[in-house]
């Protein structure tokens, strides 16, 4: 591209006055809102913890990018919306990401795509003889992570905690590692497997599509729920999910463990015929009110040959306009606890909540899984996760009374973080200067406020 030296622009004119525009050496930022993510991080500790995770077997003398600036670069990046490397090679040069990263001289620039992309390629095992991947990550350690910010976040143990699981698509365009064809989904995926407690993220696995949507779904319960355990002994945890979580697997797992559940149950002819007779009184109110109407019923349920046990299962025989819709859940929950009906409406129906937690994930960019292998991506997943859990933080931390209070990730990017700023050096300080002409300068006072409590 031929490179243009013209530096002022004319515009049509307003009214008597011209109109000029320009570039000009001053530093100037997008990103003036992020300083307040990173007194988020300084808060709960987050980018600490994540450096603790890897391993960087580089030669200290010959390195210029730090381990800590590496990862903060690439989590804040994410969390302020630039999904791909290539971004960095512009971005590398922003003052006030370089004060994100902690790099101590901000003249400097932060590495370049390339850099961060032999970060992301890391293999497994030991890489001290590949000469440009010395940098290597516990699986563990960050899995580990995701649910101990979750516990530090509160400071007494709560009565009861409920697990959302589900998993989503995540499309493939290329040749990547474990790429399969998934016929429900039409099309080639991953299909990674996601665990939230309300607004906390305790799970992120990437996982190949030619599998039940609950493999694997037993182990990384089991692993959480014994971490939970070694913080709060007492908890009673819940498990809620749809109907592909609703396995032997799981449900005997967790009646072995003293976890109860709730799991969306699939139709079949026997359960439909057990609730014949409130589906027929659903449909007499519909036909004399004009209106859905529902009935719920309970009875003890098992299958022919894969369930061990017969177990409690709810059912609503609901009747609409266009005909039946009954739907059925399994669960552990006693009759005399849960009835029917608010078992149903308030504590299952209250997990499409986990819908709106996995779209803040690919505002996040957790769909963006285009390297070669599957390790590789899942570490992609694990950076869209960690910048997840600081925005979340901030949102909890910062922004709890607000009206922004429930807003969503790109919501918070947009208005809070995505500011216009000038950012000037001296030899005492630095001065992030925005327009007073910023419409929401109360919310981001109240939001500096508590982050500094």
């Amino acid at each position: 591209m031929t490179e243009c030296n013209q530096r002022q622009f004319g515009f049509a004119p307003h009214f008597s006055r011209q109109v000029v525009a320009g570039f000009e050496d001053r530093q100037l930022s997008t990103e003036g809102g992020a300083l307040l993510l990173r007194e988020t991080d300084r808060k709960i500790g987050l980018l600490p913890g994540v450096v603790e995770c890897f391993t960087d077997h580089r030669d200290p003398k010959r390195i210029e990018h730090e381990l800590r600036e590496l990862l903060a670069q690439r989590i804040y990046g994410l969390a302020l919306g630039y999904e791909d490397l290539n971004d960095h090679e512009e971005l590398r040069r922003d003052p006030l990401l370089a004060l994100l990263a902690g790099k101590r001289s901000l003249e400097e620039p932060l590495a370049g795509k390339s850099t961060l992309n032999r970060l992301e390629l890391t293999p497994a095992g030991s890489p001290l003889e590949d000469r440009y991947h010395k940098i290597t990550y516990s699986t563990e350690a960050l899995d580990a992570l995701l649910v101990n910010v979750f516990l530090k976040a509160h400071a007494k143990a709560p009565q009861q905690i409920v697990l959302d699981l589900d998993v989503t698509d995540t499309p493939l365009h290329g040749e990547q590692q474990a790429r399969f064809f998934h016929g429900y989904y039409n099309q080639y995926c991953y299909l990674p497997l996601y665990i939230f407690c309300g607004d906390h993220l305790l799970c992120a696995r990437q996982r190949p599509s030619n599998q039940d949507a609950s493999a694997g779904s037993r182990e990384e319960v089991e692993r959480i729920h014994k971490q939970i355990r070694q913080r709060w002994p007492k908890v009673r945890i819940i498990l809620r999910a749809d109907s592909g979580f609703c396995r032997e697997e799981l449900m005997s797992w967790c009646e072995q463990h003293g976890v109860d559940y709730v799991f969306g149950l699939a139709r079949n002819s026997r359960l439909q015929r057990k609730i014949s007779c409130a589906m027929r009184k659903a449909r007499l109110q519909q036909q004399s009110s004009g209106q859905a109407a529902r009935v719920f019923c309970q009875f003890r349920y098992r299958t022919c040959n894969s369930w061990s046990q017969s177990r409690r299962v709810v059912a609503k025989a609901e009747y609409l306009e266009k005909g039946e819709n009954p739907r059925f859940l399994v669960t552990s929950l006693a009759a005399k606890e849960w009835e029917a009906n608010v078992l149903y409406e308030k504590l299952y129906c209250g997990r499409g909540e986990m819908e709106n937690r996995i779209k803040e994930q690919l505002s996040l960019f957790a769909d963006r899984m285009s390297t070669e292998t599957l390790r590789a991506n899942q570490l992609r997943l694990y950076f869209s996760s960690l910048a997840y859990l600081l925005v979340h933080a901030l949102r909890r931390l910062a922004l709890a009374g607000t009206e922004w209070s429930h807003a969503q990730v790109h919501t918070i990017r947009l208005r809070l973080l995505k500011i216009a700023a000038e950012v000037r050096l001296s030899a005492r300080r630095i001065w992030v200067r925005y327009s007073n002409a910023y419409p929401w300068k109360d919310i981001f006072t109240a939001a500096w406020a508590a982050l500094r409590c």
